[in-house]
């Protein structure tokens, strides 16, 4: 397949497979060969490497298809697939992304509003994510900025054990923008969520096991009354 035709193809709604051939779908004279554990076994013909793959029970892959020969390698391949699945999953689990979180408030914002709000930042550094405070100004306000800025100091005060000031506050039009970082990277706080949330589990798997019936009580004997009865 030409190049125009392979992009036709795609185009067409095709897709060019990233996977390595294997076996019989090598179609080179010879190859150079690493072996199961890594070895240079050297150029060999591909008949002789496809030989030495049926001899191991292993399969014949294609690792470096650009040199000349192309590398091959005796692998388990279903094997090796499933491992690099798996590491690619862990890899994605893992993986920190930066979130800017956003937070509006008002200059003259009511005490229960303020804690609400307060909570959620709270709630967001904690997570390991950035906080974008937005205080917003209208009508007369416009000519208190200074009502915004102690509004953003006091919260920054507030939340000072899990952020800090990342950016100052400026005035940005009608707006006041201050952007809190968390103390905590975006990793450590996805660790210790996955272990509080194995905690949680383990917590309520142990406390669904019944605890063992107490034994009942045994039966008491009847008392000996032969001694008040005179005509026993």
């Amino acid at each position: 397949m030409s190049v125009r035709q392979a992009v036709a193809w795609c185009y067409r709604g095709g897709s060019i497979s990233a996977e390595p051939r294997i076996n019989e779908r090598i179609r080179v004279p010879e190859v150079r060969l690493v072996g199961p554990s890594g070895e240079q076994v050297g150029i060999v013909p591909l008949a002789k490497a496809l030989e030495l793959a049926q001899e191991y029970d292993l399969d014949l892959v294609e690792v470096a298809a650009n040199a000349r020969p192309p590398v091959c390698k005796l692998m388990d391949y279903g094997k090796f697939k499933y491992e690099s699945a798996m590491k690619a999953r862990e890899a994605r689990k893992n993986q920190a992304h930066t979130v800017i979180k956003e937070m509006k408030l008002r200059p003259k914002i009511d005490p229960h509003d303020y804690d609400t709000k307060k909570g959620h930042v709270v709630r967001f550094l904690k997570q390991g994510d950035k906080v974008k405070i937005t205080i917003m100004f209208r009508g007369r306000e416009q000519s208190r900025p200074e009502l915004g800025y102690r509004l953003l100091q006091r919260l920054a005060e507030d939340v000072q054990e899990l952020g800090f000031i990342e950016s100052n506050p400026k005035q940005d039009g009608r707006n006041m923008i201050m952007v809190l970082g968390p103390h905590k990277k975006k990793t450590e706080a996805m660790a210790e969520a996955r272990e509080a949330q194995a905690a949680r589990k383990a917590e309520r798997q142990g406390g669904s096991i019944e605890a063992p019936a107490a034994e009942a009580p045994a039966e008491q004997a009847p008392a000996d009354t032969s001694a008040e009865n005179p005509e026993a």
